[in-house]
């Protein structure tokens, strides 16, 4: 590894290792065997080479802001961290596209091209800081996803170096590729079917006028009535966020963002367009809300008030480890006509657990971010806290709805998947993962639930597992 990537790209030292023990989801830790960081394909490729040539376990990491523990390191694995390789390669005018290597920050993409006219429109909470690459492997969306849907929405082109140490091209600058969608695949895989060494991007044109509202209500049902009005006016802004009272709190302890005292929840609702179609939505947006008891609605006058709008909901995550020592970040989705009988099934899944809950989501879609909050040195609390997060994933699926809307699966969901999808499902994806990886070496245990036990190479499964048989191991 020091022969291709240098001494410098290679860290072995244990306390250096610990630093990358977990990505965002800090729940799950594993010290990884050797911390590895490439600056070229080139040497992303040698390393995958040497990985594949002696079937050690590899897997990819970017900027480690992820939150379905998909980063979470291989005791005795490679760790290949892609943060050095952030050049923005190209942004091509004409093309209305953006060339850009895995380590590059979502928010330096909309830099690079802002000077243009044109921004990259799938945002994060933590586009500052998150990568390219990493959302990319987990088809990450961001508030804006109401309106122009997620990374693999924005994807034409990939360079990616197989589980085998292969340099392979799919599609480029053409919006559309003909053939199987292998774009479409990779996007969202998590890493198990390859590393993406350089991505091409589309640019979304700078909108004329963008109007930021925050809305305050009395109660989260009210709120959710707000939300369903817009939509079924046919409204369609570029988002639609909503916290409740205690995300509400831990927002205003961390970034002071001056929301309406009181609110049992808020909405953050952005319109964008041609100037003219905004100010008639504006007008219209804002009688919904208060057709729906919203107590105190007004538009941000500027970039700055439209600034501290927006930080109150992206802190939002961070924010709760003022209120609570510890917290799992939940992913879920729900058709947006059930939120409100789900939240209330939160609710009291939370006052029969002591657990407390925050929610913070997506509303224009039905994309549930429950912050489930314990303290991790009282005992048993975790064990409860992940109960509770479960336990909303079974809500989620009970009402039609899905285990992840943006954070990916990962190591934190695997075992909901059969949950989801029945046996052959299952198979069908399995056999098509071992069509890119068939020693399963490329970020192994994570996404589906296989291996099925520890230390199980992927395969598909006939029959009952000798230790599932015996009582020693439980199969989902």
């Amino acid at each position: 590894m020091r022969e291709i990537c240098g001494d410098d790209g290679v860290l072995t030292d244990p306390s250096q290792r610990r630093v990358y023990e977990s990505d965002g989801l800090t729940y799950h830790r594993s010290t990884p065997g050797v911390v590895v960081m490439p600056t070229t394909t080139e040497q992303v490729a040698a390393v995958i080479r040497l990985c594949a040539e002696h079937r050690v376990p590899f897997v990819p990491r970017g900027a480690g802001t992820g939150l379905s523990a998909g980063a979470l390191p291989h005791a005795e694995g490679v760790l290949l961290v892609t943060s050095r390789m952030r050049r923005v390669v190209e942004i091509d005018v004409e093309n209305e596209c953006a060339v850009v290597e895995p380590g590059v920050a979502n928010l330096d993409v909309t830099r690079a091209a802002s000077p243009h006219g044109y921004y990259y429109a799938p945002d994060p909470s933590s586009q500052q800081v998150c990568s390219v690459g990493g959302n990319v492997a987990e088809n990450s969306g961001g508030a804006h996803c109401l309106k122009y849907g997620f990374t693999v929405n924005h994807v034409r082109g990939l360079q990616i170096v197989t589980p085998a140490g292969e340099i392979v091209e799919l599609g480029g600058k053409a919006p559309g590729a003909h053939g199987y969608d292998l774009i479409g695949a990779f996007v969202g895989s998590e890493g198990t079917l390859g590393v993406a060494t350089r991505v091409t991007v589309s640019l979304t044109r700078s909108p004329e006028k963008t109007v930021t509202l925050l809305s305050a209500f009395t109660s989260l049902d009210a709120g959710g009535e707000a939300v369903s009005a817009i939509i079924s006016a046919g409204v369609l802004p570029s988002a639609i966020e909503m916290m409740d009272a205690l995300a509400i709190e831990a927002a205003e302890r961390a970034v002071a963002c001056d929301y309406p005292e009181g609110a049992a929840a808020v909405l953050v609702v952005e319109l964008d367009g041609p100037a003219e179609e905004v100010d008639a939505q504006l007008e219209r947006v804002t009688a919904l809300c208060a057709d729906a008891g919203s107590f105190e609605t007004r538009a941000a006058s500027g970039a700055e008030e439209r600034a501290l709008i927006w930080k109150g909901r992206k802190s939002a995550f961070a924010a709760v480890g003022r209120i609570s020592p510890a917290y799992i970040v939940q992913d879920g989705v729900v058709p947006r006509t059930s939120l409100g009988e789900v939240l209330g099934r939160i609710a009291a899944l939370s006052a029969e657990s002591g657990i407390r809950v925050a929610n913070v989501f997506h509303a224009g879609d039905g994309n549930l971010h429950p912050l489930v909050l314990f303290d991790d040195s009282e005992p048993g609390a975790g064990e409860r806290a992940e109960r509770v997060s479960g336990a909303i994933l079974d809500l989620c699926i009970e009402h039609g709805g899905s285990i992840t809307g943006e954070h990916g699966v990962g190591v934190d969901k695997a075992c909901k998947m059969p949950r989801m999808f029945d046996d052959a499902a299952l198979e069908t994806f399995d056999l098509f993962r071992r069509a890119f990886d068939p020693d399963g070496i490329a970020n192994p245990e994570k996404l589906l639930p296989t291996p099925r036990l520890c230390g199980e190479r992927p395969g598909v499964r006939t029959g009952v597992h000798p230790l599932v048989e015996s009582g020693e191991a439980e199969q989902f």
